[in-house]
């Protein structure tokens, strides 16, 4: 049967990730560190490539998007956006370390809003209802493949949803320019809304061997430090 394959990837690194900010609905570009790591990535690692690309409309992910398929025209997907940290956005925990706003919000593990932000529990079901409309389209058109450019929290929180193996969003976390690639058996998905984590991302460059089969090649991805606020 039919299978088709996902491919995450986290956007690069930008002055909140540096500066430790919760860095949500804030349109931050990517730094000058942030270009650089891309671009080493993309010299030193192989990207798979896609029938269709995605990505979230901040400037952070459409900018990764371009620097590793120049050639894409990709399909903005309003959902795939982090979560909005509202009056936290731009803030550190040591700013907010008086915050009793703050403090609750930690409390709840984050699943409640924050002032004048998102709570966790929307956030979840808009990126999880997003990622089930793509999942649906694909078998319903035969796209084989997609490439989703978005953020760690939108990533984190699909895979803790859907991944096999299973794990916790904390167990799914990635560096900035890496991720993971999903493999959906529509028998598995209709009976239990659940994707194969194959792989992670990027790929190491095969020196022997330049047509090995990009897809469905298991490795480790790159040690890199991970920022997860963004």
């Amino acid at each position: 049967m039919k299978t088709y394959q996902i491919h995450f990837i986290r956007h690069g690194i930008t002055d909140g990730n540096v500066n430790g900010q919760y860095i949500g609905s804030k349109d931050l570009p990517l730094n000058d560190i942030g270009v650089t790591e891309i671009q080493k990535l993309d010299a030193a690692y192989v990207y798979p490539g896609a029938a269709a690309y995605f990505t979230s409309p901040m400037q952070r992910c459409k900018q990764t998007l371009s620097l590793i398929y120049p050639q894409a025209h990709p399909l903005e997907i309003d959902a795939f956006r982090e979560c909005d940290f509202g009056e936290f956005e731009g803030l550190t925990a040591e700013d907010l370390k008086d915050n009793q706003d703050f403090a609750e919000w930690l409390a709840a593990d984050g699943m409640t809003a924050p002032p004048a932000g998102e709570s966790g529990a929307d956030f979840g079901r808009r990126v999880c209802q997003a990622f089930e409309k793509v999942v649906e389209a694909m078998m319903k058109t035969g796209i084989p493949s997609v490439v989703i450019v978005a953020h760690g929290g939108v990533i984190s929180t699909v895979l803790a949803q859907y991944g096999l193996p299973e794990a916790s969003m904390a167990e799914w976390t990635m560096a900035p320019g890496c991720g993971y690639s999903v493999r959906v058996h529509p028998q598995i998905w209709t009976a239990a809304r659940k994707v194969e984590v194959y792989q992670t991302l990027p790929l190491p460059k095969e020196d022997d061997d330049d047509e090995y089969d990009r897809e469905y090649f298991i490795a480790d991805a790159p040690e890199t430090e991970s920022e997860p606020l963004s």
